[in-house]
């Protein structure tokens, strides 16, 4: 059996996220301190007692995501003695989720990371005043079909404006990305093409589309000043789908993501086409496990959450 550990990005977050984690085992409980001695902020208490519309800001939930996932590998690490090169090929995430795997990884330093991505969070708000933008997942369609009506719905609008294709989740899901009003063209464009649904997305900001490229301005100078450090196994980017270990190549990559498309169907057909037919998902929710059978039912997912989880995952190993 070969594994890659992936880590989930925005949206698996909610009200309670890593309080039995942190109840239950003191190395997450520390790595939660990590982060908000990192932040100047009591992070963790927003995980665990919320309110959800403050958790839900862009700028918490980033980290929120990263806090958990760190916390769930430094676990099996700490207490179980599973060291991830020895139990992984690769890893891969979910947009935020690739600075969770950057850090597991050895990539990235825990308070770096913490840093980052509350800038990423906040630049991409400022990027686009509220309102402007908008995402939307169209069901049932193939991605080529989606990024051909994203296009054309851009093309109807005045000057200059944005729909792209934002994140290749899995067959028949695909999240557009742009202009609110040429978004919501690409919505009735696409179910005269036959897609089932097609869905506003509550999301503050329209990520990874060229409107996003303040933001990615701001990454690359906050990037440019942190040091990154080959990972002990590859990622496999969200820009390229394909293994990287090059410090700088990752930081390229990074700056990149925030503007790039999510790769991800390709992404999990790579880790198939490179040996890889287990995933397990570490963090916040059943997301990305959800979406490895609908991508490649040769391989199976499996998600790590609670302590029993984590648990059992390192029985298993033995």
């Amino acid at each position: 059996m070969t594994r890659s550990f992936v880590f989930p990005g925005q949206g698996s977050q909610s009200v309670g996220m890593g309080k039995e984690l942190a109840q239950n085992m003191p190395v997450a409980a520390q790595v939660f301190e990590e982060v908000n001695d990192a932040l100047s902020q009591n992070l963790s208490g927003l995980m665990f007692e919320g309110p959800s519309d403050d958790l839900t800001l862009t700028q918490n939930a980033q980290p929120a995501l990263m806090a958990v996932s760190v916390a769930v590998m430094r676990i099996l690490e700490k207490d179980f003695d599973v060291k991830l090169s020895e139990v992984s090929a690769y890893v891969a995430g979910h947009s935020l989720g690739e600075y969770s795997a950057l850090t597991v990884s050895g990539a990235l330093k825990l308070e770096d990371t913490s840093r980052l991505l509350k800038l990423r969070g906040e630049a991409m708000q400022r990027a686009v005043p509220v309102g402007v933008g908008a995402m939307a997942a169209i069901l049932g369609l193939d991605f080529d079909v989606v990024q051909e009506v994203a296009e054309e719905a851009a093309s109807q609008g005045g000057a200059g404006e944005v729909c792209t294709a934002a994140n290749d989740n899995a067959d028949g899901q695909v999240v557009i990305s742009g202009h609110k009003a040429a978004v919501e063209r690409a919505i009735e464009m696409a179910k005269e093409k036959g897609a089932k649904r097609g869905i506003i997305l509550p999301v503050s900001a329209p990520f990874h589309c060229a409107l996003m490229r303040p933001a990615a301005e701001e990454m690359a100078d906050a990037l440019a000043d942190t040091n990154i450090f080959k990972p002990v196994i590859p990622i496999l980017t969200n820009v390229t789908a394909a293994p990287e270990s090059n410090p700088e190549s990752i930081r390229k990559y990074l700056v990149e993501q925030v503007t790039g498309r999510v790769r991800w169907r390709e992404t999990i057909l790579k880790m198939h086409e490179l040996g890889v037919d287990k995933v397990v998902e570490a963090g916040t929710g059943k997301v990305l496990t959800g979406m490895v059978r609908r991508i490649c039912r040769e391989m199976t997912g499996t998600s790590l959450q609670s302590p029993a989880d984590i648990e059992a995952f390192a029985v298993s190993l033995k």
